[in-house]
């Protein structure tokens, strides 16, 4: 019988290690009670098997919170564009300008260069991507782990398909992403985010976006560590493609005001998408496309990526 020590317990039951009389033969009725090979079953098992790791262990959470947060309180509120907008802007010695009038003129700025009056809120949603990229990054680190841990050898000796192993690890990824964003949205509210234009069905088309994002980025990450060994190169990886891929996109700063070079790179980055969605949806800020568009290249990015993902651990995924 494969060793399947340290499996759910859910998946030992599976694949009929609960037995007590393995010489002797079940009836078909008692076999299907003990085995379920259904691959949804299995899935489901190495899904939370992938979640109990990070909900059970608050500190990982308090932790991934910890850097967006500390973008939404420093940066966020340091960048005070409206103040330099009104109070700097037009704030000429010699030259009396009614007070209201500089508001209005910083105001009218702000809309153009933002889409919104505050800065804030235009980071803040920034930042929802940001988070979700950020976990998606770690999500093959835990192939790397499993494989020197020797957990991923037992996996695989059970009848459970390549694919559910990497689709797992993927939904774990998403789910913890929609969860953190969650609760940095709530945070942003308090910190001051606009919530005139927000509304339910803004709320779940965000935060549809921000799953398809995730399931993107998390498909190619774990691609990325079907075959290493070494949890330095995945972290190498990590450090090597975060801030590029932040700064490559609208998260910060309107795209319209980057270099040429910058743009195009701005343009296929789906960071920019899953932003632009947000920023509609939930600030009323005018778009870099239509919300059509931007939800068919989530949904284009994150199936194209997801189905390479599974094909290569068919052939990559070893012991």
């Amino acid at each position: 019988m494969s060793d399947v020590s340290g499996l759910p317990e859910d998946m030992k039951k599976a694949y009929g290690t609960a037995s007590s009389t393995p010489s002797a033969e079940p009836s078909p009725h008692s076999r299907s009670a003990i085995i379920d090979s259904s691959p949804w079953h299995g899935l489901w098992a190495l899904t939370n098997r992938e979640l109990k790791k990070w909900y059970k262990n608050p500190v990982i959470l308090l932790l991934s919170l910890i850097q967006p947060v500390l973008w939404l309180g420093l940066f966020g509120k340091a960048m005070n564009f409206n103040a330099i907008f009104t109070d700097g802007a037009f704030s000429i010695p010699g030259l009396d300008i009614p007070k209201e009038v500089i508001n209005q003129l910083g105001n009218m700025l702000m809309l153009n260069v933002f889409g919104t009056s505050d800065y804030f809120s235009f980071l803040a949603v920034g930042m929802l991507s940001f988070i979700v990229i950020f976990t998606a990054m770690f999500s093959g680190m835990s192939i790397v782990w499993d494989r020197r841990l020797g957990t991923l050898n037992k996996v695989m000796s059970t009848p459970v398909a390549r694919g559910s192993i990497v689709m797992s690890k993927i939904l774990s990824s998403v789910i913890r992403s929609i969860v953190q964003a969650a609760i940095i949205l709530v945070l942003a509210v308090l910190f001051g985010l606009s919530t005139t234009g927000i509304t339910p069905l803004g709320v779940l088309g965000t935060f549809t976006s921000l799953a398809l994002l995730s399931f993107g980025f998390s498909s190619i990450f774990l691609m990325l560590a079907l075959r290493s060994t070494n949890q330095n190169t995945q972290m190498a990886i990590v450090n090597l493609l975060n801030l590029p891929l932040l700064f490559g996109s609208n998260a910060l700063f309107p795209a319209g005001f980057m270099p040429e070079w910058l743009q195009a790179f701005v343009k296929v980055n789906p960071i920019s998408y899953a932003t632009d969605i947000g920023r509609q949806l939930l600030l009323g800020a005018g778009g870099m496309a239509s919300l059509a568009f931007d939800f068919a290249y989530l949904a284009a990015f994150a199936a194209a990526f997801s189905a390479i993902g599974i094909v290569l651990s068919w052939r990559f995924l070893t012991k």
